[in-house]
C-alpha cells in the first residue's frame, strides 16, 4: 500500500532519514494545541510557548496533542491525556493512533477497534488492519481483503478490495486484481478499475499510471492530463510536479509547461515557493520557474509559517522567503516551525526556539 505522502519526495525523505537529518512529511502538529513535548531525564512531558513545564515528566513517550489529547505510553501500554495532563483513557492498549474526526484506532492483541475521546469502545477491536476516519468511512481490513465502515461501524462499503485507501474529495481509490479505480461513499464504482496504479484526489485531479505513464484523471474518469510522465506528484497550489527522463518541471492542471523539466529534484509549492535541487544544491523558486533563492543548501524543507530550515555542511538554521538567515546554522538537526516554534538539536539534547532564534527551551535541559 502507498504510504500517505505518497511517494514523491522519498528519495530526499530516505536521505533524511538514514543520515537522522530533518523531518519526514508525516510529523503533524494540532494546530494551536498550545503545548509541546520535551524529554526530561528519560521522561517526557508538555511545556508551553513560554517554556514552563504545564505537565511533568513521567512518560516513557508522548505524542503532539490531536483533537485535544495526547497519546501516551506507560509500562508497555497507551492511553491519552488531556491538556491538564489527566488520564480520559488510562493506558491500557497494545497500541493507539491519534484522534481524527472524534474517533482514533486502539489496538488490543492482534485486533485493531476504535474509541471514543471517553475511552469507550465504540467499535469493538475486530479487524486485522485499520486506518483513521476521513470523511466520515474508514478503510478495514479483514483477512485480505478491504471494505468500509462508518462510525457505527457498520459495513458501508464490504470488504471485497484486494487494497484500498481513504476517502478524499468524495472518492477512494481501490484495487482488484492488479487494477485501479475509484469508489464513492456507496461504494459504487465512478471509475472502473483499469489503471496500473492510482493515487487520492488532490484538487480535484488524480494520479494515475497506464504501463510506465503517469497522468492525471477527473472525477468522471476522463483524462484531463494524458498519460505521458516518467513520474508525477500530487497538485499543490494548483501546480504539480512531473518528471521527464531525469528531470523534474510543473504543469498547470491543463497540462501546460509552468516550468519546464530542468531539476535534478522537486518538491510541491507550499506558501508559494517550493524547494528544488541543482546539481547537489537546494534552492527555492516561485511559481513562474524564478529562483527566489538561488540553489547553495545542502538540504532543505518547505516553508512553514514564513520559514524554512536549511542545511550547510553538517549544520541546521532558519531562512525568510527572500534567504535571508533568521537563525544562523548552529543546529545538528531541526524540524519546522509550528506554533511560533521549532523543535531543534544540540548534540544529544533537544530544545525549542523562537523566530529570533532564542531558546523557549534549552537544550541543556
Amino acid at each position: 500500500m502507498k504510504t500517505r505522502t505518497e511517494f514523491f519526495f522519498a528519495l530526499l525523505l530516505l536521505v533524511a532519514i538514514i543520515i537522522g537529518c530533518g523531518e519526514d512529511k508525516t510529523y503533524k502538529k494540532e494546530e494551536k494545541s498550545g503545548l509541546f513535548a520535551v524529554r526530561v531525564g528519560g521522561k517526557k512531558g508538555f511545556i508551553n510557548k513560554e517554556g514552563k513545564l504545564i505537565i511533568n515528566p513521567q512518560f516513557i513517550n508522548a505524542d503532539d496533542f490531536s483533537e485535544g489529547l495526547a497519546r501516551v505510553w506507560v509500562g508497555g501500554k497507551l492511553g491519552y491525556i488531556n491538556k491538564e495532563g489527566k488520564y480520559v483513557v488510562n493506558p491500557q492498549f497494545d497500541d493507539a493512533w491519534n484522534f481524527s474526526e472524534g474517533l482514533a484506532i486502539v489496538k488490543i492483541g492482534d485486533k485493531f477497534g476504535y474509541i471514543n475521546k471517553e475511552g469507550k469502545l465504540i467499535i469493538n477491536p475486530q479487524f486485522d488492519n485499520a486506518d483513521d476516519f476521513s470523511e466520515g468511512l474508514a478503510w478495514v481490513k479483514i483477512g485480505d481483503k478491504f471494505g468500509y465502515i462508518n462510525k457505527e461501524g457498520k459495513y458501508v462499503v464490504n470488504p471485497q478490495f484486494d487494497d484500498a485507501w481513504n476517502f478524499s474529495e468524495g472518492l477512494a481509490w481501490v484495487k482488484i486484481g492488479d487494477k485501479y479505480g475509484y469508489i464513492n461513499k456507496e461504494g459504487k464504482y465512478v471509475v472502473n478499475p483499469q489503471f496500473d496504479d492510482a493515487w487520492s484526489f488532490s484538487e480535484g485531479l488524480a494520479i494515475v499510471k497506464i504501463g510506465d505513464k503517469y497522468g492525471y484523471i477527473n472525477k468522471e474518469g476522463k483524462y484531463v492530463v494524458n498519460p505521458q510522465f516518467d513520474n508525477a506528484d500530487d497538485f499543490s497550489e494548483g501546480l504539480a510536479i512531473v518528471k521527464i527522463g531525469d528531470k523534474y518541471g510543473y504543469i498547470d492542471k491543463e497540462g501546460k509547461y509552468v516550468v519546464n523539466p530542468q531539476f535534478d529534484l522537486a518538491d510541491g509549492f507550499s506558501e508559494g515557493l517550493a524547494i528544488v535541487k541543482i546539481g547537489d544544491k537546494f534552492g527555492y523558486i516561485d511559481k513562474e520557474g524564478k529562483y527566489v533563492v538561488n540553489p547553495q543548501f545542502d538540504r532543505a524543507w518547505n516553508f512553514s509559517e514564513g520559514l524554512a530550515w536549511v542545511k550547510i555542511g553538517d549544520k541546521f538554521g532558519y531562512i525568510d522567503k527572500e534567504g535571508k538567515y533568521v537563525v544562523n546554522p548552529q543546529f545538528d538537526n531541526a524540524r519546522s516551525f509550528s506554533e511560533g516554534l521549532a523543535w531543534v538539536k544540540i548534540g544529544g539534547k533537544f530544545g525549542y526556539i523562537d523566530k529570533e532564534g532564542k531558546y523557549v527551551w534549552n537544550p541543556t535541559n
